[in-house]
Formats: C-alpha cells, structure tokens, sequence
C-alpha cells in the first residue's frame, strides 16, 4: 500500500472514531445530566438568567464550573442542551461530573437589568451597589444554597470577553471560589486588547464588533442583533466610501450605539478608561488563576500577558500562565 493511500485511510479511521466518540459523548450527558434553567436574583433585586446543566448521580457531590458571558447561554430550554457541551472539549468537565453553569451577564439576553462593557470593578461598594464581581458573589452564593449535591466549591473560566468576567469573579473573592481561568481574556480596551493597540483606534475591529454587538437591546430576548450589512464584501471599499470616520456614526449606526460613542469621548487615556483596566485591581485576588493566551491573537493576545504580569507583581495567590501558537481561543 502507498504511504499516501496508508495516510488517508489513517486519517479517515481517527475521523470515524472522534465522530463516534462524541456521539456516544453525547448520548452519555443527555442521559446523566439534566439542565434547568432560573432567574437569579442579585443583592440590588435584578435578575440574572442562569442555565444550569446538573448531573444526576446524587451519590456524590459535585463542583461548579460557570461561565458568565454577554454572548447568550443559548440554547434557551430546559430541554435543550448546548452544542458546546455535547461536541466540544466541555464534555470532558462533565465526565468528570462537574455542575455546569452559564449565565448571561446584566442587561443581556435574557437577563434583566442594563448592560455595561467592561463595567468598572468598584473596590469600595456599599450597601446594594453593584459590579460584575458582586454579581458573580451573588450567584455563587445562590447556587450553593439553591443546588442539591454540590461540594460547596466553585471555579469560572471564560475565552475573550468571557475572560473579562473570569478576571472580575476572581476580584469577588468568594470563599467558595477556588480557581478562574482568564483566557484571552479583555483586559485593557485602550492599550492593547481588540479596539485600541498603544492608543490607536482599530477602527475596522471596532466598527466590526460594536454595529451588532452594539445594538441596544430594551428588554430581556433569546432573540440576537441583526448584522450590519456593508452592501460590500470589500471592507476597504466600504471604510473609503464611508470618508470621514464621524460618518460611521452618523450615516450606519444613526448614533444609536452607546460604546462607540464613548469611544470617541474618551480618544485619551483619562480616568475613564484607567476605571475599565482591569490590571489596576488584582492586589487581593485569592482564587488560583490560570491565565491562557495565542501567540498568533490579533485580539487579545496583550491581555494574556499583561493580566499574568500584574497578577505576578500585586496578587498573592497562585497564578500560571500558558501561552501556544494558537489564534484567538484555537486552543
């Protein structure tokens, strides 16, 4: 046999048996695990929608893995379960019985309350006053009360903007928090992360992301953003058509997109941006943390690094980072 003929038959077998091995993965979780879904409440009164994927051997008791995202925790029902959990690397936590969690973040999807990026740690909070480390307290603590069969510890991991919320649970310093992973995680919006690289705007990654992400969203919905359709698959056409760049707001997104404006109120480093970098707030972080970051991210590959450096010089807990030739989340 040609090693070209042997090679392809190689290939072929360990495709058929990863595709058998995620369909008997697949059938595995829907059979031993069951999903419910619950409006969280926070310490100010809104609530937050949770899916939580629970397993059913009650003979031992069982971690928390959440993710908290403002991407959706789609599919939305009791009866559906996600994609991510039953194909992808996810299923691997549920073999080992963790109880998964996903929660969208304040004022997304489905969950109640106003949404704002990157919304500032505030170290001194009183009373009902809340940020995205409280919010994460908050559920932590539910969950321990409201879930049957837990070991009463709890980890958070997240990819990209997700990785943000990781970085704010760990600033929660929930004593049932044991560990978060920060992958590729936003870090500095004006340095180096995705929109700015040393203070220059990226204008075409921010336009991108923002003219649909950005869109306002009134009330909870399973229901998504539109795209913007450019009428051009030539974005240098497009950007050289649109002429000046105050045209972008005015003539595509008829000044409907909050953070794009911001974007342009604040074209320094002030104090409004220095609030939303996320390094100025690591001194007490007590969960373990590993930090994840491509070498090859055009995104967030800064964010990797430099979260890893602060944590390194203010934390006093056990911090790893690991970095590959990966793009963004590839690994």
């Amino acid at each position: 046999m040609k090693i070209s003929h042997l090679l392809s038959t190689l290939l072929l077998t360990l495709l058929s048996f990863s595709s058998f091995s995620q369909t008997q993965d697949s059938l595995w979780i829907v059979e031993n695990f069951h999903k419910i879904e619950r409006m969280v409440p926070m310490r100010d009164g809104v609530k937050l929608h949770t899916s939580i994927y629970v397993p059913n051997d009650t003979l031992e008791q069982h971690p928390f893995l959440i993710v908290r995202t403002p991407y959706a925790s789609f599919p939305y029902g009791e009866n559906q379960f996600s994609s991510r959990y039953l194909v992808r690397h996810q299923r691997y936590y549920m073999r080992e019985g963790y109880i998964i969690v996903h929660q969208d973040v304040r004022g997304r999807w489905m969950s109640e309350g106003e949404f704002e990026d990157v919304r500032p740690f505030k170290p001194n909070k009183k009373g009902t006053e809340t940020d995205e480390a409280s919010d994460t307290y908050d559920l932590i603590d539910w969950l321990l009360k409201s879930i049957p069969h837990n070991n009463g510890r709890a980890s958070v991991q997240g990819i990209s903007y997700p990785g943000f919320y990781a970085t704010m649970a760990a600033l929660s310093n929930h004593p049932a928090l044991k560990a978060v992973s920060p992958q590729a995680p936003v870090t500095e919006w004006f340095l180096g992360d995705d929109f700015h690289h040393n203070g220059a705007l990226m204008v075409m990654d921010a336009f991108g992301f923002f003219s649909g992400f950005g869109q306002p969203r009134p009330k909870p919905t399973t229901i998504g953003p539109k795209p913007f359709n450019y009428h051009s698959s030539d974005s240098y056409q497009f950007f050289l058509k649109a002429g000046a760049i105050k045209n972008l707001n005015t003539l595509y997104l008829h000044d409907s997109i909050a953070y794009w404006k911001e974007l342009f109120n604040h074209p320094n480093y002030d104090d409004w941006w220095k609030a939303r970098n996320t390094r100025n707030f690591v001194t007490n972080m007590k969960p373990a943390t590993l930090i994840v970051g491509g070498l090859f991210d055009a995104e967030d590959c800064y964010g990797a690094w430099r979260l890893y450096e602060a944590i390194e010089k203010k934390g006093k807990n056990d911090s790893r980072l690991v970095m590959g030739p990966w793009s963004h989340g590839q690994w």
